[in-house]
């Protein structure tokens, strides 16, 4: 089992990653001090294939734990269901001293962590994710959040867990449409941060595809470590933490115009990278080979290089607006330089809309 720790104000906790470990869910949340009654939100999938293993593990532990079924989908990440759990919270008699454990995927890290960081003002939070993409961005760095129809994740707060436990075990039953979203954030940490291991994604390609676990294990750490080093530097995205929005921008904005549900969140950001590292070859930041390597990686992986429906370009532009990177009106995109060190710059409408205008299908 590999351990990696995340630093952040005043504390760090432990990203655990390796084969069979959902078994020893309550074990690891005793080894990090969690004592009290336990919340353990899953969506209506991952409760099928996983609930009962990861309940029978926190009671062997001694906890008592209630569990609480979402719908699947990114359609759960709504005030309802917000509403919905803070209820059950108080049914189910979580106090101060209680914990939630999201079990699942991005979604349900997401709207589980925003349950915990405001029910009573906050209780602690666990993470054990259940997807690629949850896996190595999600579950690490403690943003939680709800969407609305304006925009994805408008509504959240940060709230950093006290573990987060990572069983590879569990990507053996993840859609193969799911699994290749997933790896679209891993090449965003290649061009962010680390060419080394960009050039590892371009050469162990067939290994990851076939879930080799030693490299599976090997580029989900990697990617643990980049995201803990960038969290660890600027926990509440005040600066250097905007980097990992690379792809974002965009790709928030067709996620929300598109529909949620119509491409998968990996998708989108696979999209926007595309968009981003053309807007920043026309600009004359990125060179004509890496933005190159950048699109056929990606497009080698099975990932989207443009939107495959036409899109209202006023209805986008709306959406970048709502990107959290904007101030006072301009939208700021994060554009590479060179594959392994990126910038945030502020971007005129006009060349922010021919980013947008670059992935639409002519």
């Amino acid at each position: 089992m590999r351990r990696i720790t995340v630093p952040v104000a005043g504390r760090e906790y432990p990203l655990l990653i390796g084969s069979g470990i959902l078994d020893t869910l309550g074990e690891q949340l005793r080894e990090v001090g969690v004592r009290g009654t336990l919340a353990l939100v899953q969506d209506s999938e991952v409760a099928e294939q996983y609930g009962r293993a990861a309940l029978a593990s926190l009671e062997q532990a001694g906890y008592r734990a209630t569990p609480f079924v979402v719908p699947s989908g990114e359609g759960s990440k709504c005030l309802s269901q917000l509403g919905a759990l803070y209820e059950g919270f108080a049914q189910a008699g979580l106090d101060r001293g209680s914990a939630v454990v999201a079990l699942g995927g991005g979604v349900v890290g997401d709207l589980a962590g925003f349950a915990a960081a405001s029910y009573l003002r906050g209780i602690d939070f666990v993470q054990a994710p259940t997807t690629l993409l949850a896996q190595v961005d999600a579950s690490v760095g403690g943003k939680t959040g709800i969407d609305l129809p304006q925009g994805k994740n408008l509504v959240g707060a940060f709230h950093q867990p006290r573990l987060v436990l990572i069983d590879l075990d569990t990507l053996a039953s993840l859609p193969d449409r799911e699994y290749r979203a997933g790896l679209a954030e891993v090449i965003k940490y290649g061009v962010i941060a680390d060419p080394e291991f960009f050039a590892y994604l371009e050469s162990n390609r067939e290994a990851l595809e076939s879930h080799q676990p030693e490299t599976l294990a090997a580029v989900i750490s990697r990617s643990c470590e980049i995201k803990a080093e960038v969290v660890g530097a600027d926990e509440r995205e005040s600066g250097l933490r905007a980097i990992l929005n690379y792809g974002h921008t965009v790709g928030h904005a067709v996620e929300a115009v598109a529909g949620y549900g119509t491409y998968l969140h990996g998708e989108c950001v696979a999209v926007g990278m595309v968009a981003a590292g053309r807007l920043a070859h026309r600009l004359g930041l990125l060179d004509t080979e890496a933005r190159e390597r950048i699109e056929r990686l990606i497009a080698a992986y099975g990932l989207p290089v443009q939107v495959r429906e036409p899109l209202d370009m006023d209805a986008l532009t709306a959406a970048m607006q709502l990107d959290k990177k904007t101030r006072d009106g301009v939208v700021r995109f994060v554009l590479a330089r060179e594959i392994g060190r990126v910038e945030v710059r502020p971007i005129p409408e006009e060349e922010a809309r021919q980013a947008l205008q670059s992935v639409l299908p002519h």
